[in-house]
């Protein structure tokens, strides 16, 4: 076995790193198991090394938490500008991610990585902000403690009884490019803190008095050593694999069990346990699956499955692999994951026993290894079943697949026979025997090993019964043919057991590639999916093809009531009793588990690190087949995918939820702020009018006067309202459209009337030509469109200015309506801008307004299926374009008596037509 040579999925997975990272920026954390051991203080020190070699660096936001020699290492380095959010009343700062990009600087100093962003940033956590960092190919600086990585959150809460909050991803840290451990001794530390370089005196003895206690210090200091230790592991296995470096660094004491269908197999995986708790260790537990075990009875398979269950239970990390032999697959095993040391059992000789020992062929393999020899005792009661000394299986032997393997063998062998015997003047005797061998090649490569010795057997008998003379007699002529049956029948096994082997290797070959391509498409189908429906349906569908019967998920409501998510008929088997056990502790249940075994159902808890999402139960189509280690992984890895989708899903809704609420904060507090200066101004004109009108003597002229500027603010008020109601029934949906025939010059019509009072001296002109003027639409929305559009121009015009109307056919046949008036025109750049809520064209503005009615004017002409724009015209004014769909009005209505009525006459002096 070449060892020195990568497997195609180490060539891959390489690859697609290497693309990954092409453009990328490099991430490096400054890491520490608390606060005050000098990560800031070492990151800064590094970004000075960094500036004095030329490279352009950039603070993006670092806190002191008022230390003055931390403060001191900011002079020299750009510091960037905080961004100011308002945050329920409040000033608060934060980092600007925007304009670190538009920075674009060699090296940017992120302080605090697992820090919660204020609601209203771009990202909810800052590693976020620095993940889109990298992806723009920024180096980013960062520090982090301990007790933020996600992994350690709970132990962290053991240790110090406290629930840290702000947590980091594990995968977010494992993936820098470089990890600083910044380490101190607990009386360091803590002297530090005495000394207030840490925290304010107030503040330190509260901290030393509770999570700064030297205890958790010591405990969090390992766990900081320990957890740089393991990425530093990481880093040399990633150097390994991409200098193909074959023999094994014993850098750490990694223990491999290997394990085989003997009953000896549980005290072997209690030896190594305890050996691993001894020394502080990872191990691993395999059984090799050859050739040679294609046969195992199912009462060996569940020994194995049982072995691997307790190695599991006893905190190993479990597989099975496939090798031609045990010593090639254990050494492979050993050197892909760096593993020095094989524990396996010590078998007592035997003086029959042909070959070489285990430990030899591992040896011959790599002699770097050390080999740790349990002894096997005699078991002294043995069931009938641990009595067999046969390796061959019966049930096994007598399958379909080998009767067919045997049927095929004979005719084969006897085929060649048939066709050789009228050949035989022509073909010498060797040329016989390379067809026979021909025979038990094709049978062993096609049906194993069983039927390939019978046509090995065959294929010696049928040489000797038909070739060698005298012909028809087993006797033999010659004592040489002896000899030649006997290398022929060595041969003949020898090529049986390669082609098994061969045959062996393909089919695992095949296994794993349809294993991983079933993983792809899962992957694929779940990453798709944005809605939990959509992710159940697809897990659901995977897993009844490939792993169960039935499959069903279940998920909590609103009221943490466990539903039933898939649609599928529920199983008789199915109990919601341990279903509601598994969601509450987490744990799996019911067949091939040691919990509630009594059940025929399995359960699974679809859980992140916070939370339970959910119940997997399934009912799988073959027990004995769902217990096996292979598909116990497939589900393993199937579970890790779908719950991973389920949490994606379920973060978007919180930060959607969050982001709806920011922005409903918003919206509350900018609608409150136009109320209490747009309707407080009417109202306070409305009190100081009805004083007057009550308190002083006036003529019959002027208190109609004062009546009619009473009435003037009312509808003010009234348009406000009006406003505010209409966006609501709009947003909520419950505006309903009520199409038919209108005239479009009424409509325009009867709004100028409404407002020929607050028209004064202004001009109009309406173009509206007879072939257009009846138009199919809802005309009370198209009327407060038009409304709003003709206040706004009396609004932003002076009083001889000149409002425009006209109606024409556009290129596309749709109905174009313009709204044109000489006005000083609307700021430049803010044309589309302009219909956002709560815009106004001019803010020192002493017209009232909220800023609402262009946004909803253009809501409510989309609502009739057209767009609203507008733009400056030369020299000066502005236009508002209506586009609507237009169809002719059809010949049956042009006679009908409302339709064929003329319009009344528009009676004002300020009107020109």
């Amino acid at each position: 076995m070449n060892v020195n040579r990568p497997s195609p999925d180490a060539l891959l997975q390489q690859i697609k790193q290497q693309a990954y990272t092409v453009n990328r920026g490099k991430l490096k954390i400054f890491f520490g198991a608390s606060a005050g051991v000098g990560k800031t203080y070492d990151m800064l020190t590094s970004a000075h090394q960094a500036q004095a070699q030329g490279l352009n660096v950039l603070v993006g936001i670092v806190e002191t938490h008022g230390r003055s020699e931390t403060a001191a290492l900011l002079q020299g380095l750009s510091v960037l500008p905080l961004r100011e959010i308002e945050y329920r009343g409040q000033i608060l700062y934060e980092f600007d991610i925007d304009a670190a990009l538009a920075h674009h600087p060699d090296i940017l100093l992120v302080d605090e990585l697992a820090h919660s962003n204020i609601a209203g940033s771009r990202h909810p956590k800052r590693w976020h902000d620095v993940e889109e960092l990298l992806k723009a190919g920024i180096n980013v600086y960062t520090t982090l403690n301990v007790q933020h990585l996600e992994s350690l959150n709970d132990v962290v809460n053991q240790i110090t009884g406290v629930a840290v909050q702000e947590t980091l991803p594990d995968w977010f840290f494992d993936q820098a490019n470089e990890v600083i451990l910044v380490d101190l001794p607990a009386d360091e530390l803590l002297a530090r803190l005495h000394e207030g370089k840490v925290y304010i005196p107030s503040q330190a003895k509260h901290a030393i008095n509770n999570f700064f206690r030297k205890g958790n210090l010591i405990a969090l200091r390992e766990l900081a050593l320990r957890r740089t230790a393991d990425l530093v592991d990481a880093d040399m296995q990633d150097y390994r694999n991409q200098a193909r470096i074959a023999p094994i660094w014993n850098t750490a004491d990694q223990l491999l069990v290997g394990i085989s269908t003997g009953a000896h197999s549980e005290r072997l995986i209690r030896h190594a346990a305890r050996l691993a708790s001894s020394l502080h260790s990872q191990w691993y537990v395999v059984h090799v699956d050859t050739p040679r075990g294609l046969n195992r009875s199912a009462n060996n398979k569940q020994k194995v499955l049982e072995a691997l269950r307790l190695a599991d239970d006893l905190g190993a990390k479990t597989e099975v692999i496939s090798a031609i032999t045990v010593a090639e697959g254990l050494t492979s095993y050993a050197h892909q994951f760096n593993i020095g040391r094989i524990i396996i059992g010590q078998n007592q000789s035997k003086p029959y026993h042909l070959g070489q020992s285990l430990v030899k062929r591992i040896s011959q393999q790599d002699v770097n290894l050390d080999l740790i020899l349990v002894n096997q005792t005699k078991q002294l009661c043995k069931t009938t079943n641990e009595r067999q000394t046969l390796s061959w299986n019966m049930a096994e032997l007598s399958s379909v697949d080998n009767r067919n393997g045997y049927l095929m063998a004979v005719l084969g062998c006897g085929l060649v026979t048939v066709t050789l015997i009228a050949l035989t003047r022509w073909f010498d005797l060797a040329n016989v025997v390379m067809l026979y061998l021909l025979v038990i090649v094709f049978i062993s490569v096609r049906f194993g090993r069983a039927p390939g010795i019978l046509a090995a057997f065959l294929s010696v008998l049928s040489f000797d019964l038909f070739f060698v003379e005298p012909k028809l007699s087993f006797n033999v002529s010659d004592v040489q043919y002896l000899v030649t049956f006997a290398v022929m029948l060595i041969v003949s096994l020898i090529i049986n057991n390669l082609a098994v082997g061969l045959r062996f290797q393909a089919q695992a070959a095949r296994k794993r590639e349809q294993q991983a391509i079933s993983m792809s498409y899962l992957a694929q189908s779940l990453s798709a999916a944005r809605k939990n429906n959509d992710i159940i349906s697809q897990a659901a569908a995977w897993l009844t093809q490939h792993l169960a019967s039935t499959a069903i998920i279940v998920m909590p409501d609103a009221d943490n009531k466990l539903v039933v998510m898939t649609d599928c008929t529920i199983p008789a088997a199915f109990n919601w009793v341990v279903t509601r056990w598994v969601f509450d502790h987490n744990e799996s249940a019911g067949l091939g588990t040691h919990t509630l075994t009594a059940n025929t159902m399995h359960y699974r808890a679809l859980a992140t690190s916070t939370q339970v999402l959910g119940v997997l139960a399934l009912m799988p189509t073959d027990s004995e087949s769902f217990n096996q280690p292979e598909q116990q992984r497939a589900l393993d890895v199937a579970i890790a995918q779908i719950t991973l989708a389920l949490e994606r899903v379920y973060y978007a809704k919180i930060a959607q939820n969050a982001l709806i609420k920011v922005e409903s904060e918003r919206l509350r507090g900018t609608l409150l702020s136009a109320l209490s200066h747009d309707i407080r101004t009417p109202i306070t004109v409305l009190s100081g009018l009805a004083s007057s009108l009550a308190t002083q003597t006036l003529t019959m002229s002027e208190q109609k006067q004062l009546a009619v500027d009473i009435e003037q603010q009312a509808n003010v008020i009234q348009r406000l309202v009006i406003n505010i109601l209409d966006y609501v029934s709009l947003q909520s949906g419950g505006m309903q459209l009520n199409k038919q025939w209108v005239s479009l010059e009424e409509i325009v019509g009867s709004n100028i009337r409404q407002l020929e009072h607050y028209l004064k001296e202004r001009q109009i002109e309406i173009d509206i030509p007879h072939h257009i003027d009846f138009i199919y639409t809802d005309e009370l929305i198209l009327s407060r469109v038009l409304n709003n559009l003709f206040t706004n121009a009396i609004n932003y015009t002076p009083d001889d200015a000149c409002i425009c109307i006209k109606a024409m056919l556009d290129d596309n046949q749709q109905c174009r309506i313009t709204v044109t008036d000489t006005g000083d025109g609307l700021p430049v750049g803010l044309e589309a801008q302009i219909f956002e809520r709560f815009t106004r064209g001019n803010l020192e503005s002493s017209t009232t307004g909220l800023g609402l009615g262009l946004a909803l004017s253009r809501d409510l002409v989309e609502h009739l299926g057209g767009t609203l724009s507008a733009a400056n015209i030369q020299p000066h004014g502005a236009q508002f374009i209506i586009t609507l769909p237009w169809q002719p009005l059809p010949e049956q209505d042009l006679l009908s008596d409302d339709l064929t009525a003329s319009s009344p006459t528009i009676d004002s002096a300020n009107l020109a037509r």
